[in-house]
């Protein structure tokens, strides 16, 4: 299978010289103002979940509820409800949203976050010609493909081999098959794209005929899908997808580079993977796992679980990750390379308040002290770089108790 070949669009052109030539902070509007992106996630990589105990093995380890994935479609009363359940050739019958959850240590410290995906059933898929179903019935069994972070993807399946005991299940790397995608920026909507987006489903077969969007069904058995990005629906549509095909929304013009999505995360405050979410350091409920709906308070047990559970209901989260604006003394954004893990500290006391993940141009993350961060009149700056300045952000989408002053964060840890 010939490997993915990015194509220089315009588009790409044009970020690319906002990258290369002009403060990050410019190209972070122009990602609203150029509507709907799509980007090839090089920095992810696809394993592949198979064997009877799939589910049992993945909902004791990680940290979401992944039955969901496995629930069979909706059964039809008689065969007038079945043909009303039927969607059009570009839409499945059924098809379970993605589930975000965490690998963690025994200690519940962050090792490594998935996306996982159930792929279509080969009965829902089309023939060659698009005009029907696959002939090839389907074992019954349940796969899951799930896209980790590409860096680690040695590391992952090590120590997820290391969990499988006597489990009947096997994992491999389906790299090499699937490539993972984002469809983000200003514009996408964050309805269920299976239903209100027709045409950002890839193959299903049934009685309805969506001419918009069947050319994207010809010629393929493959039948996948974008996804309501299961974290924030702001964030945009996520999909695995076969490498030797384009998604569909993916215009020639739209698709930009994997950096742009970065950028989209780091303003509004979202890390991903090892490499933005210290491994082996990071609490879970500090990087805002329980708003990213990531973790599940009442599945059971899995890996790590008593740290969550106690920390989450004694309810006191005193640093948060937060993302951030470098600027100058007079309030500018300023474009400054930081390397992670520099400390953010408060000029006043000059007293460490938090420290630096990720910083793309003037956009960043960094876990700081909520109640030091978001004090008014709060002035804060790199440690030994007084002239760059820390301006916090409050994502929109945070809850408003999350900000909370020390007092009544204590009040609550005693009762």
């Amino acid at each position: 299978m010939p490997p993915y070949s990015p194509r220089s669009f315009p588009l790409r052109s044009l970020f690319s010289r906002l990258l290369q030539h002009s403060p990050l902070s410019t190209s972070a509007s122009r990602l609203t103002d150029a509507g709907p992106l799509a980007s090839r996630l090089s920095s992810r990589a696809v394993l592949r979940f198979s064997g009877p105990d799939t589910a049992k093995y993945l909902q004791n380890l990680l940290t979401n509820d992944i039955l969901p994935l496995t629930q069979s479609p909706p059964q039809a009363s008689d065969d007038n409800d079945r043909a009303s359940y039927m969607s059009t050739p570009n839409v499945a019958l059924y098809r379970p949203p993605p589930v975000y959850a965490a690998l963690l240590t025994p200690q519940g410290r962050f090792l490594y976050d998935f996306f996982l995906y159930r792929p279509p059933p080969v009965e829902e898929m089309l023939n060659r010609s698009g005009s029907g179903p696959m002939k090839k019935e389907s074992d019954g069994e349940v796969a899951l493909l799930a896209d980790v972070d590409a860096e680690f993807v040695d590391e992952i399946l090590s120590t997820l081999k290391r969990y499988r005991l006597r489990s009947k299940v096997e994992i491999e790397n389906a790299s090499d098959e699937f490539s993972c995608w984002q469809h983000f920026g200003g514009g996408v909507s964050t309805a269920n794209p299976s239903s209100e987006e027709p045409e950002a489903s890839s193959i299903g077969w049934g009685t309805g005929v969506d001419r918009a969007a069947e050319s994207s069904a010809q010629g393929t058995e493959y039948g996948w899908q974008w996804f309501t990005d299961p974290r924030l629906d702001f964030l945009g549509l996520r999909g695995i997808f076969p490498s030797n095909t384009t998604p569909p929304l993916v215009e020639a013009d739209k698709e930009t580079d994997e950096l742009n999505y970065v950028l989209w995360r780091l303003i509004k405050g979202i890390a991903e993977g090892p490499a933005e979410i210290s491994k082996g350091e990071a609490i879970p409920l500090e990087y805002n796992f329980a708003g990213l709906n990531a973790i599940s308070f009442d599945k059971g047990c899995y890996v790590g679980q008593e740290l969550i559970a106690r920390t989450h209901h004694r309810g006191v989260i005193r640093k948060r990750l937060t993302p951030f604006r470098l600027v100058d003394a007079n309030g500018e954004e300023v474009e400054e390379a930081t390397s992670p893990g520099s400390e953010i500290v408060d000029d006043e006391s000059g007293k460490k308040i938090g420290t630096v993940n990720k910083v793309l141009g003037s956009r960043g993350i960094g876990l700081l002290k909520i109640e030091e961060a978001f004090k008014p009149a709060a002035r804060l700056s790199l440690k030994n770089r007084e002239d760059l300045k820390i301006e916090v952000v409050k994502p929109d989408w945070w809850p408003a108790e999350w900000i909370q002053v020390h007092d009544q964060q204590h009040v609550a840890a005693s009762t």
